[in-house]
C-alpha cells in the first residue's frame, strides 16, 4: 500500500505534464490532416502562455487566462494562414518564421512579468477523488486535462465518424480532387487552423497558469517541437497521439523523480530526457518510411492553388 501511495502522485503528475503537449498535438493533428503542416507550435504556445498570464495575473480569472490564450493562438494562426494559403508560401519555412517570431515576441512582452506567479490551483472531484490509490492518480486533475481527454475523443469521433472529418481528410489526402467536388479547400484549411491555432493557445496557456504557474521566457521549452514530433509517432491518430502525450508526460516526470530519488546523474543529463525520447522515437520510426508514406496525408506541407487544379 505504500508503494501504491507512491506510485499515485507520479501518475498524477504524468497527465499534468502531458496535457498541454496533448492539447497542442491535438490540433497540429487537424491542421495535418487537412495537408498544412505547421512548426510554429512553439511560438505560438509561447505568445499565448504570456497572454494568458498577463489576463490571469490582470484579472484573477483563471477562465478569462484560458480565453485569452486560445485567442492569441487563433490570431497567430491567421497570419500563419493568410501567408501560407493566400500567399501560397512555403509552409515548413513561414512555420520556422513563426516560431522564431513568437519567442521575440513573448519574450518582449513578458519583460514587466518576471518572477511574477499565479497561485496554485488544488483540483479534486467529490468523492471520486476521495477513493484511494484512483482518486489520487486520476481524479485531482485540472479541469483542463479532462477537456483535454474529452476533446481527444471528440476529434477520434469527428475524424472517422463524421461526413465532415471525411471532407477534412480526404482534403488531406488530394485537394485538387476535393476542389473538383465543390469542397471550399481554402476556407476549410483556415479553419483547421484557427483550431489548431485555439489549442496551441490553451496548451501555452496552461504551461503558465496551471503547470509553472509563473513567467519564465523560454517557458514552453521546446514542448511545441514534441507536440508536432507526436503526430508523427502517433501515425496522425487521436488514440496514439494520447498514448504518446502520457508517454512523454511520464519521461518529463521521470526526470525530477529520479532527482528527488538521489540518483547521481548530473541534472543537465535528467533535463534532457524528454527531447531524447523525442529523437529516439523518430528515430526508430524513421526506419520505416513505407509505413509513414502509408500512414502519412498525401498533400501534407503542399500548398494549393485553385487556378492551378
Amino acid at each position: 500500500m505504500e508503494h501504491l501511495d507512491q506510485i499515485a502522485p507520479l501518475i498524477a503528475a504524468s497527465i499534468n505534464a502531458g496535457t498541454p503537449l496533448l492539447l497542442a498535438a491535438m490540433g497540429l493533428l487537424i491542421n495535418e490532416r487537412a495537408g498544412v503542416l505547421n512548426l510554429g507550435a512553439e511560438g505560438m504556445m509561447l505568445v499565448s502562455a504570456i497572454i494568458g498570464f498577463a489576463v490571469n495575473y490582470g484579472t484573477h480569472s483563471p477562465m478569462l487566462g484560458f480565453l485569452a490564450g486560445a485567442a492569441t493562438g487563433m490570431l497567430m494562426a491567421v497570419l500563419f494562414s493568410w501567408l501560407t494559403l493566400m500567399l501560397a508560401t512555403n509552409q515548413v519555412a513561414t512555420g520556422l518564421a513563426l516560431s522564431i517570431f513568437g519567442a521575440g515576441l513573448s519574450a518582449f512582452i513578458g519583460q514587466r512579468y518576471v518572477g511574477y506567479a499565479l497561485p496554485s490551483v488544488s483540483s479534486h472531484i467529490p468523492l471520486l477523488g476521495d477513493l484511494p490509490f484512483v482518486g489520487r492518480a486520476l481524479f485531482s486533475q485540472h479541469w483542463m486535462s479532462y477537456f483535454a481527454l474529452a476533446l481527444c475523443a471528440a476529434i477520434a469521433w469527428f475524424l472517422y465518424a463524421s461526413r465532415a472529418g471525411l471532407v477534412l481528410r480526404s482534403i488531406g489526402e488530394s485537394p485538387e480532387s476535393a476542389h473538383a467536388l465543390g469542397y471550399p479547400v481554402r476556407t476549410i484549411r483556415f479553419m483547421a487552423l484557427l483550431f489548431g491555432g485555439a489549442c496551441c493557445g490553451l496548451a501555452g496557456a496552461y504551461m503558465s497558469t496551471v503547470y509553472t504557474p509563473m513567467w519564465a521566457e523560454g517557458l514552453v521549452s521546446g514542448r511545441g517541437w514534441i507536440a508536432l514530433a507526436l503526430t508523427a509517432f502517433a501515425t496522425w491518430r487521436p488514440a496514439r497521439v494520447l498514448l504518446g502525450a502520457l508517454l512523454f508526460g511520464s519521461v518529463t516526470i521521470l526526470q525530477f523523480s529520479l532527482q528527488g530519488m538521489g540518483v547521481e546523474i548530473p541534472s543537465q543529463i535528467l533535463s534532457m530526457l524528454p527531447y531524447v525520447a523525442t529523437i529516439v522515437v523518430l528515430a526508430i520510426i524513421s526506419r520505416n518510411p513505407d509505413w509513414i508514406r502509408l500512414n502519412m496525408p498525401a498533400s501534407l506541407g503542399k500548398p494549393f492553388r485553385p487556378g492551378a487544379a
